[in-house]
């Protein structure tokens, strides 16, 4: 196994805590919790994960969820370039993977045009891990050799102005991420453009979490269902024919604990 690099002081780590199981840290994120001066956290990381700082160390919240009063991106990112030049190791988790819709890459670049050294440690991001724990396989050879991930906001909370068409006719299998806002419009501009109304769709909420949840429906019903259902976000809603192979593959739900 390769050593630990040090934390240094006067540096910032961008650490991913991946969908949410602290099992699924990477050593690097759990050493790096337990050097860390600082920690500044995102809204979706767990009680669980905080408990692996260190005793001295101090936490800060900079959580931002869709609809709700937010730290704003560049106060973030300010915020870890002033602790850094106060001499703190300072460790930025963010849920999920940083540079897959984590905004780590902005992040990143502050640091660097401020001379701050800074480290990306990696995460299973939760459109692979939060599939796997749903039994749904990202690629399967006898449904998809391809996948497309998918913000379903943009910068302004809109729907991506992306090429539609294109997603809808190329990819096998579309997961979206932070997508739930918009769902009847996603799933419109995709029947639209030529899938088949009863494609498989599977919304999974919490995903890796005991809580998790894992709502089965079709592209036609999906926006009803998630209604119905009372599902909330954080959810990645996934399309394509590989949703069918949760039925067998489902094996977190026969373990988790309510």
């Amino acid at each position: 196994m390769s050593k630990i690099p040090p934390f240094e002081p006067g540096s910032v780590w961008l650490v991913g805590a991946g969908p949410g199981d602290p099992g699924l840290l990477t050593l690097y994120a759990i050493e790096g919790l337990r050097q860390a001066d600082v920690l500044v956290y995102d809204a979706l990381v767990s009680k669980e994960i905080l408990s692996l700082t260190g005793e001295d160390c101090i936490l800060e919240y900079a959580g931002k969820r869709g609809g709700k009063p937010s730290a704003k991106q560049n106060d973030i990112t300010e915020r870890l370039v002033a602790l850094a030049k106060e001499g703190k190791r300072v460790l930025r988790l963010k849920g999920g993977d940083p540079y897959i819709f984590g905004r780590g890459g902005e992040e990143a670049l502050t640091l660097e045009a401020n001379n701050i050294p800074f480290r990306v440690i990696p995460a299973v991001s939760s459109g692979v891990g939060g599939l796997a724990y749903a039994g749904i396989p990202l690629t399967h050879r006898n449904t998809n050799s391809a996948a497309t991930f998918l913000t379903g906001h943009d910068v302004n909370g809109e729907v991506p102005s992306v090429n539609w068409e294109h997603i809808a006719k190329g990819s096998p299998v579309i997961v979206v991420y932070m997508g739930m806002k918009h769902i009847r419009i996603i799933t419109e501009k995709l029947i639209g453009f030529g899938r088949d109304k009863d494609e498989p769709v599977a919304i999974i909420a919490n995903a890796t979490l005991a809580n998790q949840q894992v709502l089965k429906t079709t592209l036609q019903n999906a926006g009803d269902d998630v209604e119905k259902s009372g599902i909330q976000p954080p959810a990645l809603i996934v399309v394509g024919h590989v949703v069918d192979l949760s039925d067998r593959l489902g094996w977190f739900a026969k373990v988790a604990q309510p």
